[in-house]
Parts: C-alpha cells; sequence; structure tokens
C-alpha cells in the first residue's frame, strides 16, 4: 500500500506501483487540470509538485510518491487566488491554454524557492516548460507580477 497526500488529503493506492503518477491523478483522482504532454518528462504540461518541487509526473512511478506531499493545480489554492493563478488571469497569460498548468505549477515552485528572481532566473526556471503558442512574453510578466516586481 503506497499512501501519500494530496492536496492535503491522504490517499492510499494499491495498485501497480509503476504506474506513472500522471494517469493517478487523471484517471483515479479525477483531477485532471495536470496534462499529458511529450510522456517524456521533457515538455512540463505534467508537472507537479512533491514535497514543493516541481516535479514531471507523467514519468514518475506511483512507488515514488510513497510518504510525499503532492500539489497539483486544483490544489494551489483552493479559490485560485494564488499569486501566480491571479497573475496568469490579469496579464492575459493563455492562449490556447494546455501547457498552463504545468507552467503555473512551475513559476509557483520558483517564486516559493526565490521570490524575486531576476529575468535570466525566471528563463533559466521555466526553460524546461515548452508552450507551442509562444506565451513566453505574457508569462515572465506574469511571474513578475506574481513576484510583485512589476505591476500586473
Amino acid at each position: 500500500m503506497i499512501t501519500f497526500t494530496l492536496n492535503n488529503q491522504t490517499q492510499s493506492y494499491s495498485g501497480d506501483p509503476q504506474m506513472p503518477l500522471l494517469w493517478y491523478l487523471r484517471d483515479a483522482a479525477g483531477l485532471t487540470g495536470t496534462k499529458y504532454g511529450c510522456g517524456m518528462a521533457l515538455c512540463g504540461a505534467c508537472t507537479v509538485h512533491i514535497d514543493g518541487d516541481a516535479t514531471r509526473s507523467c514519468r514518475l512511478p506511483m512507488a515514488a510518491v510513497a510518504d510525499k506531499r503532492i500539489t497539483t493545480i486544483e490544489g494551489l489554492d483552493e479559490k485560485n487566488a494564488h499569486p501566480v493563478q491571479i497573475a496568469w488571469a490579469e496579464n492575459d497569460v493563455p492562449q490556447c491554454g494546455y501547457c498552463q498548468s504545468g507552467q503555473m505549477m512551475q513559476a509557483a515552485a520558483l517564486l516559493s524557492a526565490n521570490p524575486s528572481p531576476t529575468d535570466e532566473e525566471i528563463e533559466q526556471s521555466m526553460s524546461g516548460n515548452i508552450c507551442r503558442c509562444g506565451t513566453y512574453p505574457r508569462i515572465k510578466k506574469a511571474i513578475k507580477a506574481a513576484a510583485g516586481s512589476e505591476k500586473a
């Protein structure tokens, strides 16, 4: 039995320990905000927080989450009032929106570790998250707004 905390709720899992966390989130927990992108942990669409760190869930086996705290986009803030979520809306970041939950989770982890990142630090942290629509300038602007370093 694998036990872990998902969005502040204790979970138990007794299935295949090699099943990727992403499929548990989407299929078992019904949390579809975390997206399947490349399936190779390269694009960032499946980013969640594991014990506060941005982590790709598409390749992470369930066995690796035992006794961990997992936060998905649905658990970032129960009222969608996390500074990153607010900044994303105020700066009209999403275009198609598919990658945006992963982008926001990566940005939230960055700001948790570094509340006032430089442009270079933002670019470095976000470089593994791909946006096919090219909303990178709006993403950077929203991160800076969420950090309080720029008015939205």
